[in-house]
């Protein structure tokens, strides 16, 4: 810090260091951002949206796209979840399947969601990025946790966020940028 602050010498001393941990933490594609969001082409900030369960908000979520394009199945993505509240592992599988059944597109993955998913305290960050229609990663602040492979498993577990049949609508239109 030092040697920044000789760098820029008029620029106030805390002045300075508050815009440089903003650009840090704001910047999508920055230093701060997640080591999954790198396994995409570019990802921007598509989509912004907290979801609330009876009115309580449980997580806000962030939408990635590669280069900043619009929401498509066909491309790559990335999900971010930042938790609100305590989940527990049990919770967060249990409802995750219930979901895609809910939904329409249940699969055979209790195993793999065992794996994939730890339980969950307020501030933490689950990033889900897809790679190809058949592929999911899973990172937890920052950590991998696993991959998480099912034919079709992109559009089946996304679409408990992101799907024409989620929830809350305005939440999955949000997320799309519609």
């Amino acid at each position: 810090m030092t040697l920044l602050q000789k760098a820029r010498p008029s620029l106030p001393k805390g002045g300075f260091r508050a815009a440089l941990i903003s650009v840090l933490l704001l910047a999508p594609g920055g230093l701060a951002a997640s080591p999954g969001l790198n396994t995409l082409d570019n990802p921007q900030l598509h989509g912004t949206a907290t979801y609330r369960y009876l009115g309580l908000p449980l997580y806000n979520a962030q939408l990635f796209t590669q280069r900043g394009a619009s929401f498509d199945w066909g491309q790559d993505f990335a999900l971010e979840l930042q938790y609100r509240r305590n989940v527990t592992k049990k919770a967060l599988i249990n409802s995750t399947l219930d979901e895609m059944e809910r939904i329409g597109s249940p699969a055979p993955v209790r195993d793999q969601l065992e794996t994939c998913f730890k339980a969950v305290k307020k501030g933490d960050r689950y990033l889900a990025v897809s790679d190809g229609p058949d592929r999911v990663s899973f990172w937890l602040n920052g950590a991998k946790t696993c991959t998480m492979s099912y034919p079709g498993i992109k559009r089946s577990f996304m679409s408990v966020f992101l799907g024409e049949n989620t929830r809350s609508a305005s939440f999955s239109q949000k997320l799309r940028g519609q």
